[in-house]
């Protein structure tokens, strides 16, 4: 799974006053924890932008004051007005500690159900799984070249080596959905592949 680097710098002071300090300065207290000790840091704002506004996930290598961790981000406290990130809670990683962790599904293929005038919905933009850092992907990949019109890929179908998938194993990651006019048509006995190439250009719809 790929990192990303964050610096940090050690908190001198805890409290209400001053994480506002730190706040106005444009950064963000932080905690880490999940090792031997808390470790209470600020981090720069802006230094945040590739790590949370992405549909990517990374581990975090953290560089506190010299310090380095390995890490995950637990927790983003939002500013109830604003949205500016207020705090952040970082899970310390270890070789031999098991992680839960939200992945990203990736689609890929042009669905046989798409073909036959059905319309590809993602019903899943991420999966939780359980594993070693040394196991966990960086995304979870989907191939649904021969997914058919009306079925659909559940958790439950899922396999990655060395990891464990924590939804629910019959909740539809990805489907096609059986539109009106595949419908018509299988009603009447009539060929698809005209309305074919319409519904396989429309992207999947995403809903979850």
């Amino acid at each position: 799974m790929k990192s990303i680097e964050l610096k940090g710098t050690i908190r001198e002071k805890l409290g209400k006053a001053s994480s506002k300090t730190i706040r106005a300065a444009e950064k963000v207290p932080c905690i880490l924890y999940g090792g031997k000790s808390s470790v209470n840091f600020s981090v720069i704002e802006k230094d945040l932008k590739h790590i949370i506004y992405t549909p990517k996930v990374y581990l975090i290598s953290l560089n506190v004051d010299g310090q380095k961790y390995t890490a995950k981000i637990q927790d983003i406290q939002y500013h109830p007005v604003t949205d500016a990130v207020n705090h952040i809670d970082f899970y310390e990683l270890t070789d031999d500690k098991k992680i839960e962790i939200g992945l990203p599904v990736i689609v890929t293929g042009n669905a046989a159900g798409v073909k036959e005038g059905g319309r590809l919905i993602q019903d899943k933009r991420k999966v939780k799984i359980r594993g070693l850092v040394k196991n966990i992907p960086d995304e979870i990949t989907i191939d649904v070249t021969d997914l058919g019109l009306g079925k659909s890929i559940k958790v439950g179908d899922l396999t990655h080596k060395g990891v464990e998938f924590l939804d629910l194993k019959h909740s539809p990651v990805v489907s096609v959905k059986i539109t009106r006019v595949a419908r018509s048509a299988a009603e009447s006995g009539e060929s698809t592949t005209a309305a074919a190439p319409a519904a396989a250009a429309a992207p999947a719809e995403a809903k979850a």
